[in-house]
Formats: C-alpha cells, structure tokens, sequence
C-alpha cells in the first residue's frame, strides 16, 4: 500500500488550475506579516494587515529569493481552496522587508543577517 500515494488536496502552483490562477491573479494585494514558514515542512502562515484568521501559504507560491521567516511583512493574492471554496491560501508572496537582526536564507542555502 505505501507503494500508492495519495495526491494532496492542497492545491500548489503546479496543479492549480488555470482558472483558479487567473481570478487569484485578478484579486487585490493583500498585506501581512509571516507568522511562520517552514521549508522543511513546505507551508507557512501568514498573518493578515487587517486582521483575520492566519492564512496559509505553500511553498510554490513564494516569489524571491528569500526564505520566509517570523516577523518578515509580505504581500499576497489569495486564491479559494477546494472543494468548498470557503478557505483561501496565500499565492504570490513577495518579501517587502526583511525582519530586521534576523539571518535569512536564499532558497540556494546562502544565509545573510538583515
């Protein structure tokens, strides 16, 4: 049976489907603050500006090249989760600034201090 993987009902970058990527492209920018991200695990939360519950970011969807860590501010587009549509995931998280005295890693594995 381990043989047999079961697909991920999150939807990444690759296999989210065109139209989901063209609303979520179309949708306003969003601002924040990482409240966590881990690349081990591949998935985060970020905090919304406004308020809200955390909302939760894959991997595939961080543009840059910084890894995100606690405390960095970021914008986003959100994009709807099936089935239902009533939760929504980050997608097309930029780094605005860099959480001062705090090491950042590229996703080359480089590490500098801001």
């Amino acid at each position: 049976m381990r043989d047999f993987l079961i697909p991920s009902p999150l939807p990444t970058r690759r296999n989210r489907t065109f139209s989901a990527s063209a609303r979520a492209s179309e949708g306003p920018v969003f601002s924040g603050v990482c409240k966590c991200f881990s690349r081990s695990k591949g998935h985060g939360f970020i905090t919304p500006s406004d308020g809200g519950s955390d909302i939760f970011v894959h991997i595939s969807d961080i543009e840059g090249e910084y890894v995100p860590v606690e405390g960095d501010e970021v914008t986003y587009k959100v994009c709807a989760l099936p089935p239902k549509h009533e939760k929504v995931q980050a997608v097309e998280v930029n780094i605005t600034h860099l959480k001062p005295g705090t090491k950042h890693e590229t996703w080359g594995g480089h590490v500098i201090s801001s």
